[in-house]
């Protein structure tokens, strides 16, 4: 009975002893994890300086891990860094984009989109942080991947001084890094996520992730404000003639050049600018010059008899020099006229 029991038993002793040395000791995940990302432009399109202009982007980011020898799944934390790109940023937390005359044009990048979260990089103290994001897919025995998505938000804040031009700042090269670590195990083992994106885990490397952000500021120019002219009260015979100035305040951005040109007004008769008597058909002639010896006519033709000047992206004024000419007998009364102002750019 005894040499018909033991063999038996010996035989599922070792069975269980080969099952155990199975679990106890599962093959390691051993297959490499690599990542690979890509981004849109982050275009921002037309920028006045008036009011902030938005635009946004996004990172794509695929990992591939080759087959494992059992099931398995691959677990990769990531850290995304952006610096300073091409445009520098002058010594403040702000980014610039350049144009090739050498302009300048404020800018930010944002993990959030209410653009309140800085996106940085762990090389720039300014800037420090960088986005975070944690990526887990199957593995199966031929290999597998998984992706992502980050979005970008940036801004362009309101700022006076803007020059006109094509702005762009590379974020290219050494200005953009994706580091990252990975974990890859069997199904039987898990493992965590790698302690950060550059140490844990079994393996990682850093890519670059490089995109383009773009702006353009138009020439523009803006009429603030238009003081009157006001000649004041003279004789009805008016035996000298009466100078006064006005000034028409205009904002142009910075490079564009600008002619401001004044019509005849509303009662002229031919070129000859006239105010006209309230509720009456009486006219005082006057002329409005562009220099301060009144010998320069301002008419309304660029290149011409307007008045030429270049934007600085800050309020600039004209002086419009007007003159009453002696030798007129009118009733007495109010007189008037308006001029119409145009800024050609």
């Amino acid at each position: 009975m005894l040499h018909r029991v033991c063999p038996p038993f010996r035989w599922l002793i070792s069975s269980a002893l080969l099952l155990m040395g199975v679990i106890g000791h599962a093959p390691p995940a051993d297959a490499a994890t690599t990542c690979s990302a890509s981004t849109l432009p982050l275009l921002f399109g037309s920028v006045t300086g008036d009011t902030p202009v938005d635009g946004s982007s996004q990172v794509s980011i695929e990992c591939n891990t080759l087959g494992l020898s059992l099931l398995g799944r691959a677990r990769v934390r990531m850290c995304l860094n952006i610096g300073d790109g091409t445009g520098g940023t002058a010594g403040t937390v702000d980014r610039f984009m350049d144009s090739p005359d050498g302009d300048s044009l404020r800018f930010q990048i944002y993990r959030d989109s209410a653009r309140t979260l800085i996106w940085g990089s762990t090389d720039t103290p300014a800037r420090p942080t960088p986005v975070h994001r944690d990526l887990e897919y199957e593995v199966p025995l031929l290999g597998g991947s998984g992706g992502t998505t980050v979005s970008m938000f940036g801004r362009i804040p309101a700022q006076e001084g803007l020059a006109a031009g094509d702005f762009e700042s590379a974020l290219t090269g050494v200005h953009t890094r994706l580091d990252y670590r990975y974990n890859e195990y069997v199904l039987v083992l898990p493992s965590p996520f790698p302690d950060s994106c550059t140490s844990g885990g079994l393996g990682g490397g850093s890519i670059s992730f490089g995109f383009i952000a773009r702006a353009t500021v138009p020439d523009r120019c803006t009429i603030n404000a238009a003081t009157d002219l006001d000649f004041g009260s003279v004789p009805g015979l008016i035996d000298a003639p009466v100078d006064q100035d006005a000034t028409i305040t205009l904002t142009c951005t910075r490079r564009t050049a600008w002619d401001v040109g004044l019509d005849n007004g509303q009662h002229a008769a031919g070129d000859t600018r006239r105010m006209q008597l309230d509720g009456g058909t009486s006219h005082v002639t006057y002329e409005l010059f562009r220099d301060p010896a009144r010998t320069l006519r301002w008419g309304s033709t660029p290149g011409t008899d307007a008045e030429p000047g270049e934007g600085t992206g800050f309020q600039q004024q004209v002086t419009v020099h007007g003159r009453v000419p002696a030798g007129q007998a009118v009733p007495a009364g109010q007189y008037r006229d308006t001029v119409t102002v145009t800024v050609t750019y």
